[in-house]
């Protein structure tokens, strides 16, 4: 693995853990929207990552890599979906225009103490990748003033 790869590597991470924050963001953003484009209430929004160049599943397949190096370049976004298995929230509330029949307003299923802890999450996820990208950079930088002496 050449040190171009660890700057891959953890370019790919700094690249995801932005994305995810940038998601969170939209969620928090959205946290009151009752009504989007097609009329219903907005749904948290939830990135899923996979590894990049992820190997194969079956035994042959893992056999054949036996030989090459490691492949896995890092992570990349595979999905971002709507949160269906959390409940929306339901106030009571007829004065609001989207009130139902019944007087209860459909809220998104965002919920901030949980955003605020994913972004927290992905903010420390971001600052472990550009800490092990300094390092890398250090590595290089060090074997750059060793060649050269």
């Amino acid at each position: 693995m050449s040190i171009f790869n660890s700057f891959n590597i953890n370019a790919s991470g700094l690249t995801a853990e932005r994305y995810r924050m940038d998601v969170i963001a939209e969620n928090v953003a959205n946290a009151n929207t009752t009504r989007t484009a097609d009329g219903t209430p907005y749904k948290r929004k939830v990135v899923t990552f996979e590894e990049k160049n992820a190997t194969p599943a079956n035994f042959k397949a893992y056999l054949g890599h036996a030989s090459e190096k490691y492949t896995g370049q890092g992570v990349k976004v595979s999905s971002v979906s709507e949160d269906d298995w959390t409940q929306m929230n339901m106030v009571y509330d007829p004065a609001h225009p989207d009130a139902d029949e019944n007087g209860y307003v459909t809220y998104p299923n965002v919920n901030i103490v949980t955003e605020m802890t994913n972004l927290i999450d992905a903010s420390r996820a971001y600052e472990a990748n550009a800490t092990a990208f300094n390092a890398s950079k250090e590595i290089a930088m060090k074997g750059l003033e060793m060649a050269g002496s």
